[in-house]
């Protein structure tokens, strides 16, 4: 029998855990699947997939759902959870939220009959995760730099929702911010608030910079690129995959890459489940 104040919470990492706990402090009964290893916080009972798709109304996937293609994302977990009709055969009827959901829809035609909503392609998601995509690229700056970020001169390479925060985070902090953009009513802002603006052909021509921060998900640091930056520079790569830098390339000229996809779920998985929770409760009241 179905309860409708219940929420299934289905694989995925600490975000997922720390979302179902979140969900469970709201008075909601939460059964949650692939966490096999993890003792959950009171509301949280760990269930099977057929009991969760007999009790529950709404079931949330994790972000990813899967890395495969084949197999459900669960970190917590030694047993593979195959996405398949059998799989999808328990989200039918149901509300089924999830993050980066296309690679799922491939796994199995019914799925197109099944009430879907990927929370990662929502404007309110993208912007209220750029905080701690912003603090996580600080942390790695300040642990990996054997200088201070205060009085460094570092690079923010693109001047999207994650660019602008972390500009404005390096300057909080006293550091000497250069920001890159393509077009020129991005680089007129980026001037208005007060940054070094510079074209994104032109990133390392003029100046050259202690750290350097890519959000741009395109190929910019391609070799051309890199052999004009200093050596011993270090380049933190936060766009999404495959990322914006020739690794190999950058490796052979002395350039430290450090890859830092999925920063919310690595270094604040409390404050990202909590995200990923007010988003799903948006979606549900609209």
């Amino acid at each position: 029998m179905i309860d409708y104040n219940s929420f299934g919470v289905v694989g995925g990492d600490r975000r997922q855990i720390a979302l179902a706990e979140s969900i469970a402090s709201d008075g909601y009964t939460v059964y949650a699947f692939g966490f096999d290893t993890i003792n959950f916080q009171k509301g949280v009972v760990k269930a099977e997939l057929d009991e969760i798709a007999a009790k529950c109304e709404n079931i949330i996937l994790p972000l990813p759902v899967t890395a495969d293609g084949k197999y459900l994302n669960t970190h917590y977990s030694e047993k593979k959870t195959p996405l398949d009709d059998t799989f999808a055969e328990y989200m039918r009827n149901k509300t089924v939220f999830g993050g980066m959901m296309g690679k799922l829809f491939l796994t199995s035609e019914l799925w197109d009959g099944i009430d879907t909503y990927d929370y990662y392609t929502r404007e309110d998601f993208a912007v209220k995760n750029t905080v701690p995509t912003a603090e996580g690229a600080l942390e790695i700056a300040m642990r990996e730099y054997a200088g201070t970020i205060n009085g460094s001169n570092c690079l923010v390479a693109g001047y999207g929702r994650i660019g602008k925060v972390l500009a404005w985070m390096l300057r909080g902090i006293g550091a000497k911010v250069t920001v890159s953009a393509r077009r020129t009513s991005d680089l007129a802002w980026v001037e208005l608030f007060g940054y070094q603006a510079v074209k994104t052909d032109d990133i390392c021509d003029r100046d050259q910079y202690d750290l350097i921060f890519n959000t741009i998900p395109a190929l910019v640091f391609n070799r051309r690129m890199l052999s004009k930056a200093r050596e011993g520079t270090i380049l933190i790569d936060l766009a999404s995959a495959p990322g914006g830098v020739d690794y190999e390339a950058a490796e052979k000229l002395g350039i430290r890459v450090i890859k830092a996809l999925s920063l919310p779920g690595r270094v604040a998985p409390k404050a990202a489940g909590e995200i990923i929770k007010n988003t799903i409760y948006n979606i549900m009241e609209e």
